[in-house]
């Protein structure tokens, strides 16, 4: 009957516009609406195999579409001012600090950034206290300059995570809102930096 050719032809063209979109929310939404067309068509038309092949696309594409909305909200949620990452220590082992250690001195070799779990840790240079639940050290670790900008002590015993290169990059695809986070973060603090005390910061512009 023309009506159920009528159903593969819906089905090839919402195909043809899956294969032209360039992001992949639509074309995940095109490629369901193609599975049920070419169900509707192979089971009306007797078409068994394509009936088949898009009753196991259907659940594919459906999983996939749900994925990229959970991403997409991930990401939002990181343009929040408030986001607990406490769960990172559930990945990376914390380090424990004593009263006025060093975690690091300026003009060290960026290895690690770093997430305060407890207690308050200093930057010397710039007196800009850092208290649980924020990130230090990032700057550096994503730029050429090679080197710390700012000296940070201990203010009391602290407790940090330490997150090197290899970590991060799993962590920023595993978890689009930590990336986003550290991506604002650091725009942020360079921006500010650079404003307040650009005599701590050229470095880092000058390399970057």
């Amino acid at each position: 009957m023309i009506w159920i050719e009528l159903l593969g032809w819906i089905a090839a063209g919402f195909t043809i516009a899956a294969y032209s979109m360039r992001t992949m929310l639509p074309l995940r939404v095109a490629a369901i609406f193609a599975n049920v067309f070419f169900i509707a068509y192979g089971g009306l038309a007797g078409v068994y195999p394509n009936l088949a092949l898009h009753l196991l696309l259907l659940p594919f594409n459906i999983f996939r579409l749900v994925e990229i909305l959970r991403v997409t909200r991930r990401i939002r949620a990181a343009r929040k001012a408030d986001i607990d990452f406490d769960w990172l220590t559930q990945l990376v082992s914390p380090r424990r600090f004593a009263d006025k250690e060093i975690l690091f001195r300026k003009g060290d070799r960026p290895d690690n950034l770093y997430y305060v779990v407890s207690g308050t840790i200093r930057l010397s240079e710039a007196d800009i206290v850092l208290g649980a639940g924020e990130f230090l050290g990032e700057i550096a670790f994503f730029t050429d300059a090679k080197e710390r900008t700012l000296t940070a002590v201990c203010d009391g015993p602290c407790e940090v995570v330490p997150i090197d290169e290899s970590t991060f990059m799993r962590l920023y695809y595993q978890n689009p809102a930590f990336g986003m986070y550290i991506v604002r973060l650091i725009s942020r603090r360079l921006l500010q930096g650079m404003r307040e005390m650009p005599q701590v910061y050229g470095p880092v512009v000058k390399n970057v």
